[in-house]
């Protein structure tokens, strides 16, 4: 049985930076394009040129897909105008993607109320508009806004919305459930009518979770026969979010009937990557996961003792949909320290660590690990943390440099000026081959304002390695996030550090503990040792071994 194509379509760069709180930056929004490239996504939408400072700074230096086409998203013409001279649509095509999107009416209320045009203005606009992207040798697409509600009000009108749209040269329509309010039974019913008329290739589906029903009603749209799936990751998106992309994924490509009769471009190996890339946008968001997340939540396959301990124990799969090692996650059972190796081994060969199948510090770097995270460690956002903690265990770590003490100062006072501020300073003393480095740092900018007291520490860190300061010259530190873990007495900072050097290349570490300025330290100072392993710098012969 041949299978049928089914396009993915991300909308987290557009639709998931209008979720109240989300504020992506440029650099955020290029992280999440690429992962979203690695996954096997076939369109990623990276927003509306010129809307706002982020999304012009973003399409002026866009990301680089392998695979994926990125694309621009825009609005039909206005009407009394012609689509070769109307300003936003000229935006969108300026922006220089081989692809846009392209929003518009099909709800005769909104034609009538927000646009204030006839029925056959709006048919119009549609067509033009679409015609004109067409002739620039735009892939284009009509994003059918209201649709259901619209097809409902009347649905030869919307029925013409869409024929407009194909007619002008259209590779998809959309079918959006905007307001989120439609059920599955309609959403399938009136996407087959639409599928039967127009062909299913040609068909797409875009639902929001207003009711909770976002990801049934995009299978529901599935199955009745589009052919393009729209959502976003972790189901962002304004008011309730829209589908989510991470529980849509695997069940198209793991239930009945998709599975059976439908491919995507997301091979067995990009879906056990799912949970990397979704806790990837949660530390991008300074949130904490989701540990009931289908699929990919650490409570997905929990199997907890009790009623049913015994067959648990004898077959955990009889509580288990799918295998939880499809979706890169682990079977979790109270009573077992083997959950999790196949993933160890995994992540330990991607990292170039070699060690045997059977070496048994293998269960003890796992429990080590749990118990690390436990404490507010976050290892799948701070792959480099994790190497280091995984060589330190297993005796593959070579000593660069160690750490005597350090110390940091703030100090509220008056200036010469009269001004009142804050000035934080820095001492570390490290040493490197018995010899001792004793450096102190200012946070202060080249106006005299303090930066803060981890500026003051990172500046002291890497003022002076001796041998080492050469293979650190190029490092910078592009990102620094911290979040509260746990509540009241038991809470601990947890601090996540992005670094970068001058080849481009970027790395992540994490540090937790009760004060921010320690867990920063130890985040830095991972970050200088990756870059110390990474770029081959001699050591000494000394190796830790925890």
């Amino acid at each position: 049985m041949t299978k049928e194509r089914l396009y993915l379509f991300d909308t987290t760069l557009r639709d998931g930076q209008q979720t109240q709180g989300v504020d992506f930056s440029a650099e955020d929004k290029r992280r999440i394009a690429i992962a979203l490239d690695d996954l096997g996504i076939d369109y990623i939408e990276g927003g509306w040129p010129g809307a706002n400072p982020v999304d012009t700074e973003f399409f002026a230096n866009p990301p680089k897909p392998k695979r994926a086409k990125f694309l621009a998203f825009g609005m039909t013409k206005r009407a009394g105008r012609s689509a070769e001279n109307d300003d936003v649509l000229a935006g969108v095509l300026n922006a220089g993607t081989d692809t846009v999107c392209l929003v518009g009416k099909t709800h005769v209320f909104h034609v009538k109320t927000a646009l204030g045009i006839t029925n056959d203005e709006n048919l119009e606009n549609i067509r033009a508009s679409i015609a004109h992207c067409v002739c620039q040798n735009r892939e284009t697409m009509l994003d059918a806004e209201h649709f259901f509600d619209g097809y409902k009000a009347d649905p030869e009108y919307a029925l013409s919305c869409v024929e407009s749209a194909l007619s002008a040269g259209a590779r998809w329509v959309v079918l959006c459930d905007t307001n989120g309010g439609t059920l599955p039974g309609d959403i399938a019913n009136i996407t087959r009518v639409v599928c039967d008329r127009f062909g299913g290739d040609k068909i797409g589906i875009h639902t929001h979770d207003d009711t909770g029903n976002a990801v049934a009603n995009t299978l529901a749209a599935v199955a009745a026969g589009a052919r393009q799936v729209q959502g976003t990751l972790n189901g962002l998106g304004e008011r309730c979010g829209n589908a989510n992309l991470v529980t849509i994924i695997p069940t198209l490509l793991l239930k009945a009937p998709f599975a059976e009769m439908l491919e995507t471009g997301i091979t067995a190996d990009g879906l056990t990557r799912l949970p990397r890339l979704s806790h990837l946008l949660d530390e991008i968001l300074n949130r904490q996961p989701n540990p009931h997340a289908p699929y990919i939540g650490t409570a997905a396959f929990a199997h907890k003792a009790g009623l049913h301990a015994s067959a648990i124990v004898k077959d955990p799969t009889t509580y288990e949909h799918v295998p939880p090692e499809k979706v890169g996650n682990e079977r979790v059972i109270p009573m077992s320290n083997q959950a999790g190796r196949s993933n160890l081994l995994k992540r330990l060969a991607e990292a170039g660590i070699s060690v045997q199948n059977d070496d048994p510090r293998l269960a003890r770097l796992l429990e080590h690990v749990k118990v690390m995270e436990e404490k507010g460690f976050a290892y799948d956002s701070a792959e480099a943390s994790f190497v280091l903690l995984a060589r330190r265990f297993l005796g593959q770590m070579p000593t660069f440099f160690e750490v005597d003490r350090y110390r940091v100062t703030v100090e509220r006072r008056h200036n010469t000026k009269g001004n009142l501020v804050t000035a934080s300073e820095a001492v570390v003393k490290v040493a490197v081959d018995g010899e001792r480095f004793l450096s102190v740092s200012e946070s202060l900018d080249p106006e005299g304002g303090d930066q803060g007291p981890i500026n003051a520490l990172s500046r002291a860190l890497r003022k002076d390695l001796g041998k080492y300061q050469s293979y650190i010259a190029d490092l910078e530190l592009e990102d620094f996030k911290v979040r509260i873990v746990g509540r009241g007495t038991a809470a601990v900072t947890r601090v996540l550090i992005v670094s970068r050097d001058g080849n481009g290349k970027r790395w992540a570490t994490v540090g937790v503990s009760a004060n921010i300025v320690d867990a920063s330290f130890q985040a830095l100072e991972d970050a200088i040792l990756y870059k110390l392993l990474t770029e081959s710098a001699p050591t000494s012969a000394k190796v830790a071994a925890e």
